[in-house]
């Protein structure tokens, strides 16, 4: 972990936003896989390990913001436990760890909570997003699990939001340890690549390199002949000639901060020339996207940039037509990009997703409703210290096609009879991680192919 004194000054930011009561954070528990003693690998929650360093499970705490106080409630291993787990480090020794001092069993942690709802002091908690978690605020507080998302505390969601979305320089450096590590799997996965081998060959190789850096994967592996599914885990396919891969995978440090890139190339040496033409256009979308990131300017006009400049291309290659700025402006564009151009990342890939979108990447301002720009997670304007991902791509969906085709939509735009030659085309994406600095953007991790020739090279 970092160094007890960046949580002790991490919550005292935190409480410094509040005037009185309570700030109660559940750490997560084993979740059992089958039966209690075979558990999924134990992932703490997010915002506790910002706050209070410890990773392990079965921990709560309380910031007492009248009081000004610390405590965390945990339980000691007992012998029984310790017969399968080995000796660990004692609570207070963990504590400690995170500059806590006060420390008490985890059954105490109630007699708290229903104290000091007794004596009517507001306590604050933020939306749980694990069933066990909904459970304990229903036995303290009498939330209805159905109801605990709502009831959560927008002042206190609205306060972690906007300190972990500053990224300070022990963050920034872990978060660039995981994207280095990340690089390393797929320029693995570029190298290895070959008609015959099975998805699962790849998605084994990449999940090797990130478990033998220290830590995990950041989240599933995507490896995967079938691009235009955007989150397709399934692993089951054979790489065929004349067929594009794309790899999206990512390393999580021993720290749990993590890294995200995408990475599409074809399963032969070379890519075709059609290939090559719509890698082009994609990688066009993200250089201009990356040319625009500038402190304070609202991500989603990047995100509109590279949609007309994906555009542009597009109907260079005669599947688009028309006003460009119009086909983008309507949506008609989402016939081939149905995302958002990237989404904040730290400690969770997708960032403080479990506080919410709206606050996380709008601020709390409303979501667009239409296809595609919906899917958008980021749209405030960037500042420094945000991590970001820039990810543009093209996505050629059958059953889209057929979709828009029969309801006659767009037909102004999009150009049906081309767009049909390339029904078996796939996807391409490609994702790369930035942070903000007080003046300009830098590129996170080690270099990597990115052009078709540097991609050609290397196959």
């Amino acid at each position: 972990m970092f160094p007890a004194q960046t949580y002790t000054r991490r919550r005292e930011r935190l409480q410094a936003a509040f005037r009185d009561g309570l700030l109660l954070f559940l750490g997560n528990e084993e979740s059992p896989m089958n039966y209690a003693d075979n558990t999924f690998h134990f992932r703490q929650d997010s915002t506790f390990l910002y706050l209070m360093g410890v990773d392990q499970p079965g921990w709560a705490a309380v910031i007492d913001v009248d009081a000004g106080t610390t405590t965390a409630f945990a339980n000691d291993l007992d012998l029984d436990a310790i017969v399968w787990t080995g000796v660990l480090p004692t609570v207070a020794e963990l504590a400690r760890g995170g500059g806590i001092t006060r420390t008490a069993p985890a059954a105490a942690l109630g007699d708290v909570v229903t104290n000091a709802k007794a004596q009517g002091r507001t306590i604050r908690f933020l939306p749980p997003y694990r069933p066990e978690s909904a459970l304990k605020l229903f036995r303290m507080l009498g939330v209805h699990p159905d109801e605990a998302k709502s009831q959560a505390n927008v002042e206190l969601v609205r306060a972690v939001v906007e300190m972990r979305a500053h990224k300070d320089a022990e963050e920034i450096a872990e978060i660039e340890t995981a994207v280095d590590t990340t690089v390393d799997m797929h320029l693995a996965a570029m190298a290895m690549a070959k008609p015959g081998l099975l998805e699962a060959d790849i998605a084994a190789r990449v999940t090797e390199i990130a478990l033998a850096a220290g830590g995990n994967l950041s989240f599933p592996v995507i490896a995967t002949i079938h691009g235009e599914t955007l989150h397709n885990h399934s692993h089951t396919h054979r790489l065929e000639p004349g067929r594009l891969f794309l790899l999206d995978a990512g390393a999580e440090t021993a720290l749990h901060y993590a890294g995200d890139l995408t990475s599409t190339f074809p399963v032969d040496r070379s890519f075709t020339p059609r290939q090559k033409e719509i890698y082009d256009v994609v990688l066009a979308a993200h250089v201009a996207a990356v040319k625009a990131l500038t402190p304070g300017v609202p991500f989603r006009d990047v995100h509109l940039l590279g949609c007309r400049t994906l555009s542009e291309g597009l109907k260079g290659l005669g599947l688009m037509k028309g006003d460009i700025n119009a086909a983008v402006e309507q949506g008609a564009h989402a016939m081939f990009f149905q995302c958002g151009l990237g989404h904040m990342m730290g400690l969770d890939v997708h960032d403080m997703e479990d506080l919410g979108e709206q606050w996380v990447g709008y601020e709390g301002q409303p979501h667009s409703t239409q296809f595609g720009l919906k899917s958008l997670r980021l749209a405030r304007p960037i500042e420094p210290g945000f991590v970001f991902t820039v990810e543009p791509g093209v996505y050629i969906i059958p059953e889209l096609i057929d979709r828009w085709k029969a309801e006659g939509k767009f037909r102004e735009f999009l150009n049906y009879d081309t767009i049909e030659r390339y029904r078996d085309f796939g996807g391409i994406r490609i994702e790369e991680n930035f942070v903000v600095r007080e003046r300009d953007c830098r590129r996170l991790g080690k270099d990597r192919p990115r052009t078709t020739s540097e991609v050609e090279a290397l196959r």
